[in-house]
């Protein structure tokens, strides 16, 4: 199976009045296509960082990182904004709809960056909604729904460009358990019958337990790689 994800040696270095911080050290990782991978770590375990790499918002210090064979410390930042737009789809704890735009225009609106024409854009919006099952509501508005079925948008509007790779960043955060449960049901079900890569960041094992694999960050460092269910905990 082929590579979406491959990072050789990654590290990446902030520096401050105080010096050069290492925040990834060597980072090794390949992630091949149609896997879910959870990434957890404890606070300032650069996992944040790695996410932000990954979805070509920044750049290694040293390492390569290669997404579908093509490595993105070579690339100008007009080619990383289009694998943004076309190539990843995010999630975030925060489901930043537009408060005053329909679902279905906000779902749509990552089309108009690709200068999809207006009749295709809402088509696909509105199959997208039907697939997250809010197919009911593409002319409703934000503020009218729940933060389940904001989120359950947020992710329509990351399916619709057609990615190869979902990343998202602690998916869970502001909702509910029950809510929680559904939405993680979602990503299986997307990840399952479309084959998309899905990569997310939690700080709860009960989110990371619907992925297959568990990739645990201490002190920048990959500290286990390997099954969910054979997680032990990191100690050293």
């Amino acid at each position: 199976m082929s590579a979406v994800i491959q990072l050789d040696a990654l590290s990446k270095d902030y520096f401050t009045d105080a010096g050069a911080v290492s925040v990834l050290k060597g980072v090794s990782l390949t992630i091949s296509r149609g896997e879910f991978v959870a990434i957890m770590g404890p606070s300032g375990s650069g996992k944040s960082t790695l996410m932000n790499i990954l979805g070509c918002l920044d750049i290694p210090s040293g390492g390569a990182y290669r997404l579908d064979g093509t490595d993105i410390g070579t690339l100008p930042e007009s080619e990383l904004a289009r694998l943004r737009g076309q190539v990843i789809g995010f999630v975030f704890q925060g489901f930043n709809l537009l408060p005053r735009m329909s679902l279905g225009n906000n779902v749509a609106l990552p089309l108009v960056y690709q200068h999809v024409g207006k009749s295709e854009r809402l088509t696909r919006a509105a199959d997208m909604l039907s697939r997250v099952g809010l197919g009911h509501l593409v002319d409703s508005l934000p503020t009218r729904i729940s933060g389940g079925q904001q989120q359950r948008v947020a992710i329509a509007r990351a399916l619709v460009t057609r990615p190869s790779l979902i990343l998202a960043d602690e998916p869970t955060g502001n909702l509910d358990s029950h809510t929680g449960r559904e939405i993680m049901e979602l990503f299986q079900r997307i990840n399952r019958e479309q084959g998309i890569t899905l990569v997310l960041v939690t700080h709860d094992m009960s989110v990371a337990r619907y992925a297959q694999r568990l990739v645990y960050l201490k002190d920048g460092v990959l500290a286990y790689d390997g099954p969910v269910a054979e997680f032990q905990g990191v100690t050293a």
